[in-house]
């Protein structure tokens, strides 16, 4: 359920009476190569978690769209710092469980890699802990996730008429290099000006032979992999 179809005061009794689950997507705004758009963290979380949420009979809120994104400067971005970032959501489901008396548990559901360092200090806090779970998305799939390459691409074009694939070009691959170079270039892309370092067009992968079918089939892979975790 879309939590913007929700009316109080039959939103506190649905609270009272049910103690439903509430989602809560966090995404990013920031570049993600010439064919995708500065939205794209925020429209696959916000599908992922209405699709979710479906599924599972639990209460989605709207995404929370800025995130910690320095690592692409000086490519677009907007970027909070990351104990800003934590304590706005340390205040967030403080704020709700203070004000949803008998709301059942909070799902943190992260879309974007630049805010998880804050995210897993944010988990370390008792309220946060004891009441919540945190998910980065990307863990439950079986591909190796990349950025504004081959997976992020054919979700896009499963959900969006907004991928420009006659502008989308081969990024940063890393096939064939020895697990050193790749930690290196890891550790190297997720420093503040980091990533255009090691992906000079801001992509991550290759998105030329992305498709809609593929998109699909992630984001079923990914939905059906949450609701067997959140449920567990």
């Amino acid at each position: 359920m879309d939590a913007s179809k929700l009316y109080d005061p039959e939103f506190r009794k649905l609270i009272r009476s049910k103690k439903p689950t509430i989602i809560i997507p966090l995404g990013s705004l920031e570049q993600h190569g010439a064919h995708l758009p500065i939205t794209t963290d925020s429209d696959i979380v916000t599908e992922i978690a209405s699709r979710l949420a479906k599924k599972c009979g639990f209460i989605v809120f709207p995404t929370i769209s800025y995130g910690i994104s320095h690592e692409h400067d000086p490519l677009f971005n907007i970027s909070i710092r990351d104990n800003s970032y934590r304590d706005f959501l340390f205040v967030l489901i403080r704020s709700l469980h203070s004000s949803m008396d008998g709301l059942g548990s909070i799902i943190i559901l992260n879309g974007h890699h630049g805010n998880v360092e804050a995210l897993n200090e944010l988990m370390e806090t008792k309220l946060v802990m004891t009441k919540s779970r945190c998910y980065s998305y990307w863990h439950f799939m079986e591909h190796e996730f990349d950025h504004a390459g081959f997976i992020e691409t054919s979700i896009m074009l499963a959900i969006s008429d907004k991928v420009k694939m006659k502008k989308a070009k081969k990024g940063l691959i890393t096939k064939g290099l020895s697990e050193k170079e790749i930690q290196r270039i890891n550790n190297l892309s997720t420093e503040q000006g980091g990533f255009p370092k090691v992906a000079k067009n801001g992509v991550w992968g290759d998105p030329t032979s992305a498709t809609k079918k593929d998109g699909k089939k992630f984001l079923a892979e990914i939905v059906r992999n949450l609701a067997k975790e959140c449920q567990s």
